[in-house]
């Protein structure tokens, strides 16, 4: 039988409650056109109902064009293919890389779905802010769950538990403390730099030092530094995880790895003011491809943002309560 949605601790009336779980229900795609709903007789049965309260409820999705009577027969599902799901997408920040997956999944949905957009700024108070004015309002919540290191997880956790599960779809980084077969398609940073670097240990072999160049005033992931530190460890590097590059003096035998563009282009400027060779006596890996980095042959770990939108789009369109790893690699160029 066709499972309800009524939260007995909800003020909302019965009847309204029956409205809204078929309405979710049929924009969702777990109820299609055709399908029969209960008898009045068996959903008052099932969840000790009125059969008034029941018969309200019907009455209502008739008159709203969601479902339609058929004289001795029952109550169906009709066609509402003219409607879109309503998607909230809720990002940490807007940067070129954040476009990528903005674009890819709007195109991915197509016309069968409005997205609005907001921004958190790693700011929990704002995050909580954007949910508690858009609750009941859409049908999905795609949240891009990143938050400054000193935020304490309870203050966003809190937020996410409010959000329905089935309403809730995590994207770009993975929550393990929410239970359940969350939806996510994310970044498991440290296992991604870790093997990344690993594919690449033939290349790496000629660099006793490895340097991360790493701000911890930009909100960057720890788990990256934590996947470095356990590369070098394993491959007896000698390591060190730096604020910027703005000290550092160049040593032959020394590979660099850089999140943030500014520090690249430091990188960049010191070795060619030095005697030494880019590629041969030092080493230098940067996050994230962009075009320029193509062109300037610097190697890249990289995920596919538009893999990650693509994907996000998919599990809404089809309904899976999956969590997938977005493909990750690293692009080998002249710089190591």
């Amino acid at each position: 039988m066709y499972q309800l949605n009524l939260n007995p601790f909800d003020q909302t009336p019965k009847y309204k409650q029956i409205v809204q779980s078929v309405i979710s229900d049929i924009e969702r795609g777990k109820l299609r056109a055709g399908t029969q709903l209960p008898s009045i007789s068996e959903l008052s049965e099932e969840y000790y109902l009125a059969r008034g309260t029941v018969e309200k409820s019907y009455r209502e999705l008739r008159e709203r064009g969601y479902i339609n009577s058929v004289q001795g027969k029952g109550y169906y599902i009709l066609s509402r293919e003219h409607d879109k799901l309503k998607i909230l997408l809720v990002f940490n920040k807007l940067s070129s890389y954040k476009k990528e997956i903005y674009y890819a999944f709007l195109d991915a949905l197509g016309n069968r779905a409005t997205v609005d957009l907001q921004i958190h700024h790693y700011n929990a108070d704002l995050f909580r802010q954007i949910i508690e004015r858009s609750l009941g309002k859409y049908n999905y919540y795609v949240v891009m769950p990143h938050f400054t290191t000193s935020t304490p997880p309870e203050d966003y956790l809190s937020v996410l538990r409010s959000i329905p599960p089935e309403e809730l779809v995590l994207i770009d980084k993975n929550v393990p403390a929410l239970v359940g077969p969350q939806p996510a398609v994310y970044q498991d940073f440290a296992r991604d730099i870790g093997e990344a670097l690993d594919s690449a240990a033939a290349d790496l072999v000629k660099y006793k030092r490895m340097r991360m160049i790493l701000p911890s005033d930009e909100n960057f992931p720890v788990e990256i530094d934590q996947g470095f530190r356990q590369f070098c460890r394993y491959n007896d590097k000698d390591s060190a995880v730096r604020e910027n590059a703005r000290d550092e003096v160049m040593q032959p035998g020394t590979c660099y790895v850089v999140v943030r563009e500014t520090d690249l282009v430091e990188l960049i400027k010191k070795i060619r003011q030095s005697p030494y060779l880019l590629g041969r006596d030092i080493g230098l890996i940067s996050f994230n491809e962009t075009p320029l980095k193509e062109v300037l042959g610097i190697t890249v770990i990289t995920t596919d943002f538009q893999h990650m939108g693509r994907a996000a789009a998919q599990l809404l369109l089809e309904g899976r309560q999956e969590r997938v790893r977005n493909p990750f690699a690293i692009i080998r160029r002249g710089s190591i």
